[in-house]
């Protein structure tokens, strides 16, 4: 077998820069932490790296192209419901991933102008993919609600995803990290988003919601 090359120093301190901030929280992390963690020098992390910022909003740049191909709904068809849903759980999975910048948000943005600028304009373009999803159902029908309620549900969305799992990790703190109780919460996060939008649905988008929800909430 062809051996793949290895990892570059740079990707690797990305790597366990993650994996630190997700554990211990990204106040709690610093270079010299993760210089230790990667048994490298102070002066070798910053040859790659100014500082904690700079390694920051290069993982924000990471999660940005991951994301970014997730933020599109079909081009040749109307979205469904289960587009949605499928949206949704990609998107949890992806948040988790990344789950210390949701979690330690406030702190981050008071302290980063370059994150602060970068996540807004994230949060923009999740309402618009919510309000494209919610305008497409109802052209096909599928979902009556005026634009202005189109608009507020989509808001509504957005502001339930990007704070359900902060929401989460207050019910059950000492056991959040554990995979059955996370796998629960993304689960129970995509229903929490999609019923925001149940009582706008009809015909066969909400029986389409109904077996949905009944799958997703006995697991």
């Amino acid at each position: 077998m062809e051996r793949k090359p290895p990892r570059r120093t740079r990707e690797r301190i990305l790597d366990l820069s993650l994996r630190l901030f997700n554990d211990f929280g990204e106040p709690n992390v610093n270079t010299t932490l993760i210089a230790e963690e990667m048994n490298i020098s102070p002066g070798n992390l910053y040859y790659h790296f100014k500082n904690k910022d700079d390694i920051i909003n290069c993982v924000f740049q990471q999660f940005e192209r991951e994301i970014d191909s997730l933020l599109a709904v079909p081009a040749d068809r109307s979205p469904n419901v289960e587009d949605a849903w499928l949206f949704l759980h990609v998107l949890f999975e992806l948040i988790w991933k990344y789950r210390f910048f949701y979690r330690d948000l406030n702190n981050l943005l008071a302290n980063n102008r370059t994150l602060e600028l970068k996540f807004k304009q994230l949060l923009t373009q999740k309402v618009k993919v919510a309000r494209l999803l919610c305008d497409g159902l109802a052209r096909a029908g599928e979902l009556h609600a005026n634009p202005r309620e189109i608009e507020a549900l989509a808001t509504n969305m957005v502001v339930v995803a990007t704070y359900w799992l902060s929401y989460s990790y207050v019910l059950d703190p000492r056991r959040f990290n554990e995979p059955d109780v996370v796998g629960a919460a993304l689960q129970r996060g995509c229903y929490q988003v999609m019923a925001l939008t149940a009582p706008y649905l009809t015909g066969a988008s909400r029986e389409l919601f109904e077996r949905l929800a009944a799958e997703y909430l006995q697991n």
